[in-house]
């Protein structure tokens, strides 16, 4: 089976000339479906570049990075677009559209995929709402519900188009412990019932134990 992510001799920097800092320094991995790998690390060890450009949110600059077997480096923008549509994002911060309900904004991730219908937005925005837990807040704005509510809603959203691979940084920091652990193992369960690979950025040590594998990342490398 394919690997859903394939990193080779991935590096990064920022910046031009004598400002140029490398972020990113020889990175080599894979990350297989169905698989939980937590990320974790100082601040500034890279992580976050690491999965914006996995989540083709920037472009690669030196190595190989093969995203549902497509090469990114080089990829044109309408390509990044692509892969990007089939990734799940999940941040600290849900990101949610205060003048639209809990299904509506998780339909928002619906309107990427053309092949769904319309008529299928509500049905499957309430099916993953429910399994999250939020069956019977559908209609209520992200202000009526609590932090926890919310982030399930981004969580719910990030799934309802089912796909290969979601990418989490840092969604339990804003959190307690009880609503930190309720949001990963939804996102752990969710990911497993549907076959997904699940790249979780954290420095929360309470949640390292949902992990498949857990990676370091310090100074721009991985291990």
């Amino acid at each position: 089976m394919n690997p859903i992510v394939s990193i080779r001799n991935l590096s990064h920097a920022f910046g031009k000339g004598s400002l140029q800092k490398k972020v990113l320094s020889d990175i080599s991995l894979d990350l297989n479906p169905g698989e939980v790998v937590i990320l974790e690390g100082p601040s500034g060890g890279g992580k976050t570049t690491l999965l914006t450009l996995i989540g083709a949110l920037r472009s690669a600059q030196s190595g190989s990075l093969k995203i549902l077997q497509q090469e990114l480096m080089g990829a044109k923008k309408q390509q990044l677009i692509q892969v990007r549509n089939q990734i799940g994002f999940i941040f600290q911060a849900h990101n949610l559209l205060d003048c639209l309900t809990a299904w509506e904004n998780v339909s928002m991730s619906l309107k990427l995929h053309s092949a769904i219908p319309k008529s299928e937005y509500r049905r499957r925005s309430a099916e993953i709402l429910s399994a999250v837990g939020l069956g019977e807040f559908l209609d209520c704005y992200p202000k009526q519900l609590s932090g926890g509510q919310q982030q399930r809603v981004a969580i719910a959203r990030a799934l309802v188009s089912r796909p290969r691979l979601v990418l989490a940084d840092e969604p339990t920091a804003a959190l307690d412990s009880k609503t930190g652990r309720d949001v990963v193992n939804i996102m752990q369960t969710l990911a497993k019932e549907e076959g997904c690979t699940v790249l979780l950025v954290t420095h929360d040590n309470r949640i390292l134990d949902v992990a498949d594998r857990i990676l370091h990342m310090e100074d721009g490398r991985c291990r």
